[in-house]
Protein backbone atom coordinates (compact mmCIF):
# COMPACT_ATOMS: atom_id res chain seq x y z
CA UNK A 1 0.00 0.00 0.00
CA UNK A 2 1.03 3.40 -0.69
CA UNK A 3 1.42 5.93 2.15
CA UNK A 4 -1.35 8.50 0.58
CA UNK A 5 -3.51 5.50 -0.15
CA UNK A 6 -3.40 4.96 3.75
CA UNK A 7 -4.26 8.54 4.06
CA UNK A 8 -7.62 7.50 1.86
CA UNK A 9 -8.44 4.86 4.76
CA UNK A 10 -7.68 6.67 7.97
CA UNK A 11 -10.05 9.48 5.89
CA UNK A 12 -13.06 6.43 5.54
CA UNK A 13 -12.53 5.51 9.21
CA UNK A 14 -12.35 8.91 10.59
CA UNK A 15 -15.95 9.70 8.84
CA UNK A 16 -17.26 6.37 9.72
CA UNK A 17 -16.81 7.16 13.49
CA UNK A 18 -18.63 10.89 13.22
CA UNK A 19 -21.65 9.52 11.47
CA UNK A 20 -21.59 6.85 14.37
CA UNK A 21 -21.15 8.99 17.07
CA UNK A 22 -23.53 11.98 15.75
CA UNK A 23 -25.39 10.98 12.56
CA UNK A 24 -26.04 14.69 11.24
CA UNK A 25 -22.71 15.92 11.71
CA UNK A 26 -21.79 16.11 7.84
CA UNK A 27 -25.31 17.34 7.39
CA UNK A 28 -25.43 20.41 9.54
CA UNK A 29 -21.60 20.94 8.85
CA UNK A 30 -22.13 21.42 5.25
CA UNK A 31 -24.99 23.89 5.28
CA UNK A 32 -23.44 26.25 7.80
CA UNK A 33 -19.79 28.01 8.51
CA UNK A 34 -20.14 30.38 11.50
CA UNK A 35 -16.44 30.42 13.10
CA UNK A 36 -15.56 33.00 15.88
CA UNK A 37 -11.81 32.92 14.64
CA UNK A 38 -9.16 33.08 12.54
CA UNK A 39 -6.39 31.35 12.53
CA UNK A 40 -3.22 32.65 10.96
CA UNK A 41 -0.55 29.96 11.53
CA UNK A 42 2.62 27.70 10.61
CA UNK A 43 2.55 25.61 7.58
CA UNK A 44 4.19 23.10 9.70
CA UNK A 45 2.54 19.68 10.57
CA UNK A 46 3.70 19.60 14.11
CA UNK A 47 0.83 22.53 14.88
CA UNK A 48 -2.60 21.89 13.31
CA UNK A 49 -5.30 24.61 14.43
CA UNK A 50 -7.94 22.59 15.11
CA UNK A 51 -6.01 19.58 16.97
CA UNK A 52 -4.19 22.21 19.71
CA UNK A 53 -7.26 24.11 20.56
CA UNK A 54 -9.30 21.11 20.97
CA UNK A 55 -11.93 23.00 18.54
CA UNK A 56 -14.09 20.88 15.80
CA UNK A 57 -14.66 21.74 11.83
CA UNK A 58 -16.32 24.91 11.48
CA UNK A 59 -15.34 26.54 14.77
CA UNK A 60 -11.63 28.28 13.32
CA UNK A 61 -11.06 29.31 9.63
CA UNK A 62 -7.02 28.69 8.71
CA UNK A 63 -4.64 30.34 6.98
CA UNK A 64 -1.16 28.55 6.79
CA UNK A 65 2.05 29.65 5.71
CA UNK A 66 5.78 29.78 6.32
CA UNK A 67 6.57 31.14 9.93
CA UNK A 68 3.14 32.64 10.06
CA UNK A 69 3.59 35.80 8.29
CA UNK A 70 0.86 38.60 7.72
CA UNK A 71 2.68 40.43 4.65
CA UNK A 72 1.04 43.33 2.59
CA UNK A 73 1.91 41.88 -0.70
CA UNK A 74 0.21 38.45 0.06
CA UNK A 75 -3.22 38.45 -2.10
CA UNK A 76 -3.77 35.40 -0.80
CA UNK A 77 -3.34 36.38 2.88
CA UNK A 78 -5.34 39.75 2.26
CA UNK A 79 -8.42 37.75 0.40
CA UNK A 80 -8.26 34.74 3.50
CA UNK A 81 -8.34 38.01 6.08
CA UNK A 82 -11.27 40.04 3.94
CA UNK A 83 -13.45 36.80 3.44
CA UNK A 84 -12.93 35.83 7.40
CA UNK A 85 -13.46 39.70 8.75
CA UNK A 86 -16.29 40.73 6.08
CA UNK A 87 -18.02 37.89 4.96
CA UNK A 88 -17.88 35.53 8.53
CA UNK A 89 -17.20 38.24 10.76
CA UNK A 90 -14.80 36.86 13.07
CA UNK A 91 -14.61 38.00 16.50
CA UNK A 92 -10.68 36.94 17.25
CA UNK A 93 -7.87 36.71 14.48
CA UNK A 94 -4.85 34.75 15.68
CA UNK A 95 -1.66 34.80 14.49
CA UNK A 96 0.21 31.74 16.25
CA UNK A 97 3.51 30.98 16.10
CA UNK A 98 5.60 28.34 17.07
CA UNK A 99 9.03 27.51 19.25
CA UNK A 100 11.15 25.63 17.22
CA UNK A 101 9.72 27.40 14.17
CA UNK A 102 12.42 26.06 11.37
CA UNK A 103 11.72 29.42 9.33
CA UNK A 104 12.62 31.39 12.15
CA UNK A 105 15.74 29.90 12.19
CA UNK A 106 16.28 30.06 8.85
CA UNK A 107 16.56 33.20 8.67
CA UNK A 108 18.67 33.79 11.44
CA UNK A 109 21.45 32.38 9.26
CA UNK A 110 22.85 33.98 6.23
CA UNK A 111 22.42 30.67 4.02
CA UNK A 112 21.41 31.37 0.73
CA UNK A 113 17.94 29.57 0.14
CA UNK A 114 17.19 30.51 -3.42
CA UNK A 115 14.64 33.39 -4.80
CA UNK A 116 11.55 32.30 -3.77
CA UNK A 117 12.15 31.52 -0.26
CA UNK A 118 14.88 33.78 0.56
CA UNK A 119 12.23 36.51 -0.11
CA UNK A 120 9.69 35.32 2.46
CA UNK A 121 12.60 34.88 5.00
CA UNK A 122 13.72 38.77 4.06
CA UNK A 123 10.14 39.63 6.07
CA UNK A 124 11.51 37.32 9.36
CA UNK A 125 15.30 39.51 9.03
CA UNK A 126 13.25 42.83 8.86
CA UNK A 127 12.08 41.56 12.50
CA UNK A 128 15.28 40.69 13.63
CA UNK A 129 16.56 44.00 12.36
CA UNK A 130 13.68 46.05 14.21
CA UNK A 131 14.70 44.13 17.67
CA UNK A 132 18.49 43.47 17.01
CA UNK A 133 20.20 44.80 20.30
CA UNK A 134 17.62 42.53 22.30
CA UNK A 135 18.07 39.42 19.69
CA UNK A 136 22.11 39.87 20.00
CA UNK A 137 21.94 40.07 24.10
CA UNK A 138 20.54 36.59 24.20
CA UNK A 139 23.69 34.24 24.11
CA UNK A 140 21.98 31.20 23.65
CA UNK A 141 21.26 30.41 20.15
CA UNK A 142 17.87 28.31 21.05
CA UNK A 143 16.94 31.01 23.56
CA UNK A 144 17.37 33.60 20.82
CA UNK A 145 15.62 31.91 18.76
CA UNK A 146 12.26 31.64 20.50
CA UNK A 147 12.37 35.35 20.89
CA UNK A 148 12.85 35.95 17.70
CA UNK A 149 9.79 33.54 17.18
CA UNK A 150 7.57 35.57 19.53
CA UNK A 151 8.67 39.22 18.68
CA UNK A 152 7.52 37.96 14.70
CA UNK A 153 3.99 36.90 15.86
CA UNK A 154 4.04 40.71 17.69
CA UNK A 155 5.19 42.26 14.74
CA UNK A 156 2.46 40.51 12.30
CA UNK A 157 -0.11 41.53 14.67
CA UNK A 158 0.91 44.86 14.24
CA UNK A 159 0.44 43.79 10.42
CA UNK A 160 -2.82 42.80 10.73
CA UNK A 161 -3.63 46.33 12.25
CA UNK A 162 -1.80 48.30 9.27
CA UNK A 163 -4.14 46.99 6.55
CA UNK A 164 -7.16 48.88 5.29
CA UNK A 165 -9.37 45.39 5.94
CA UNK A 166 -8.50 45.56 10.42
CA UNK A 167 -8.72 49.72 9.65
CA UNK A 168 -12.13 49.81 8.24
CA UNK A 169 -13.97 47.47 9.98
CA UNK A 170 -12.38 49.06 13.37
CA UNK A 171 -13.16 52.07 12.17
CA UNK A 172 -17.50 50.71 11.30
CA UNK A 173 -17.30 50.30 15.29
CA UNK A 174 -16.80 46.02 14.52
CA UNK A 175 -14.17 43.60 16.11
CA UNK A 176 -12.42 41.81 15.56
CA UNK A 177 -10.00 41.66 18.42
CA UNK A 178 -6.20 40.62 17.29
CA UNK A 179 -3.60 38.25 19.34
CA UNK A 180 -0.37 36.77 19.13
CA UNK A 181 0.42 33.15 20.37
CA UNK A 182 2.73 31.01 20.67
CA UNK A 183 2.71 27.30 20.62
CA UNK A 184 5.20 24.94 22.29
CA UNK A 185 6.49 21.87 20.96
CA UNK A 186 7.99 20.23 23.68
CA UNK A 187 4.50 20.67 26.09
CA UNK A 188 1.80 21.36 23.85
CA UNK A 189 0.81 24.80 25.64
CA UNK A 190 0.02 28.21 23.76
CA UNK A 191 1.50 31.30 25.25
CA UNK A 192 -0.43 34.35 24.46
CA UNK A 193 2.53 37.25 23.87
CA UNK A 194 0.61 39.70 22.67
CA UNK A 195 -2.78 41.49 22.41
CA UNK A 196 -4.62 44.39 19.86
CA UNK A 197 -8.08 44.69 21.44
CA UNK A 198 -10.59 45.76 18.36
CA UNK A 199 -9.56 50.16 17.63
CA UNK A 200 -5.96 49.95 19.12
CA UNK A 201 -4.17 52.99 18.26
CA UNK A 202 -1.63 52.30 15.70
CA UNK A 203 1.38 54.25 14.81
CA UNK A 204 -0.16 57.41 12.63
CA UNK A 205 2.08 56.56 9.81
CA UNK A 206 0.47 53.62 9.18
CA UNK A 207 -3.13 55.28 9.82
CA UNK A 208 -5.94 55.50 7.14
CA UNK A 209 -9.12 57.83 6.71
CA UNK A 210 -12.27 58.33 5.00
CA UNK A 211 -13.29 55.10 4.38
CA UNK A 212 -15.56 54.16 1.94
Amino acid sequence: MQSYEKLLLENKSWAKEKVFDDPDFFKRLAKLQTPEFLWIGCSDSRVPANEVTNTQPGEIFVHRNIANLVVNTDVNLLSVLSYAVGHLKVKHIIVCGHYGCGGVKAAMTKQDFRPVLNMWLRNIKDVYRLHKSELDAIENEDQRADRLVELNVREQVFNLAKTSIIQRTWANGDGPHLHGWVYGLTDGIIKPVFEMPAGTPIDETYQLENFG
